[in-house]
């Protein structure tokens, strides 16, 4: 009885073998699928827009008066583009769609 209950799955698995060696059938002609557009933001090449998150540096309040003097207000103010150091750089995007940067070294800001 031991006997037959091993022969019983080897003749399972080996006739699966048999499925492997069968003649492919031909493939159908399908439409090629639509390149997928990357989600978010993209340029007018179709590349990916990175977004930084908002911070605010120890320079912030005084790169919002330089760009006030510029004309430029902006509703979330100047944000931190740079990890925080001796040299930072800013960012605001003004409300006329302009952008103002500011590069400030040592808390000395100018208009880049």
């Amino acid at each position: 009885m031991k006997r037959g209950f091993v022969l019983m799955p080897l003749a399972v698995l080996l006739g699966g073998c048999a499925w492997f060696h069968k003649p492919v059938p031909p493939a159908t002609a399908a439409a090629a699928p639509a390149p997928a557009r990357p989600a978010g933001l993209v340029d007018a090449d179709g590349t990916p827009i990175q977004k930084l998150p908002f911070r605010l540096g120890v320079s912030s309040n005084t790169v919002e008066k330089l760009a006030k003097q510029q004309a430029c207000t902006g509703r979330q103010g100047a944000g931190l583009v740079t990890e925080p150091g001796p040299v930072e750089v800013y960012r605001i995007q003004c409300d006329n769609g302009k952008v103002f940067m500011a590069r400030c070294e040592m808390r000395q800001c100018r208009q880049m």
